[in-house]
């Protein structure tokens, strides 16, 4: 029987070692790590990651300033704000809820970002840190991704691994930090010929390609451990919606370990996000040269 990593319960003791550290941080310096998050329109999936966001920050001792902007913001809006925030000595961590309207450049606006608040990890420059392995701010899903197979396999070097996906937000970073661990890396994609033979070989596989049940029992290895960073929303039998991973979880019982989904990756991202919060202020208030555009 595969075991379950539970990533709710890694994310609980996560958060309780930040809380800690947080207070701590507080005490030394007088002020509060805190991060700005930013809403623009009423996506009611937004509304709900926001909110998520925001009670957490409170549970560890993080501050928390929310700015929502209606659907017909422009972008020289958002360019604005973020300018403010950047240059507030306040505020240690900016998050701007994605999607945005498509009035607005994305791209453009995470690149305005100042790096060293840039708690997603998405700036170039953070996504250049990564590449080259020195500092900079991680993606907090890959970041979960990590700890969460370090729990169960302490020494990642010398594995095979196979991602599957290759976006930006998961697939890349976490090709990226699986180098870095010194992980043999196959990353796959929808014009990857005979996925299935190349994830037998595989001693971890990282599912995050956004298809539900996509990667079946008979592909995976005996003894594999398996992060399934897919949340997909399908209707079961009874004509109800549910959550379902990439992997079909049902047929994995030979995997040496899994993470369930929901319960698993999911948890871990949100206190990343803490944790790059804390981590930014830190640096800040520190003058980490890790963080810096200019080190």
């Amino acid at each position: 029987m595969a075991k379950i990593i539970s990533g709710s319960a890694m994310a609980d003791r996560l958060m309780a070692t930040l809380a800690r550290d947080v207070a701590s941080f507080s005490r030394r310096n007088g002020c509060v790590p805190t991060l700005a998050a930013v809403l623009v329109g009423n996506d009611p999936a937004s509304e709900i990651y926001v909110r998520r966001k925001i009670s957490q920050c409170r549970k560890v001792g993080i501050g928390s300033i929310e700015h929502r902007y209606g659907a017909d913001c422009t972008e020289a809006e958002l360019r604005s704000l973020i300018g403010r925030l950047n240059s507030d000595s306040e505020v240690h961590g900016i998050l701007v809820q994605m999607p945005l309207p498509p009035q607005i450049d994305s791209a453009r606006i995470l690149d305005a970002i100042d790096p060293v608040k840039d708690v997603d990890g998405f700036h170039p420059v953070n996504v250049g840190r990564l590449s080259t392995g020195t500092g900079g701010l991680i993606p907090c899903t890959p970041m979960g991704c990590l700890m969460l197979l370090q729990s169960e396999l302490p020494g990642l070097k010398g594995k095979q691994a196979v991602v599957i996906g290759k976006s930006n937000i998961v697939g890349k970073p976490v090709a990226l930090l699986l180098l870095e661990q010194e992980c043999t890396v196959t990353v796959c994609h929808k014009y990857t010929q005979n996925l299935a033979d190349i994830c037998r070989h595989a001693d971890i596989v990282v599912a995050a390609a956004g298809s539900p049940n996509l990667v079946r029992g008979h592909w995976i290895k005996p003894g594999a451990v398996i992060i399934d960073v897919g949340i997909n929303r399908v209707q079961s039998e009874d004509g109800k919606q549910k959550i379902v991973g990439d992997v079909a979880a049902s047929e994995i019982d030979h995997a040496s370990a899994f993470t369930p989904v929901p319960g698993g990756v999911g948890p871990m991202t949100i206190a990343c996000l803490l944790l790059n919060t804390f981590k930014a202020a830190d640096g800040l208030v520190s003058h980490d040269p890790r963080l810096r555009v200019d080190a």
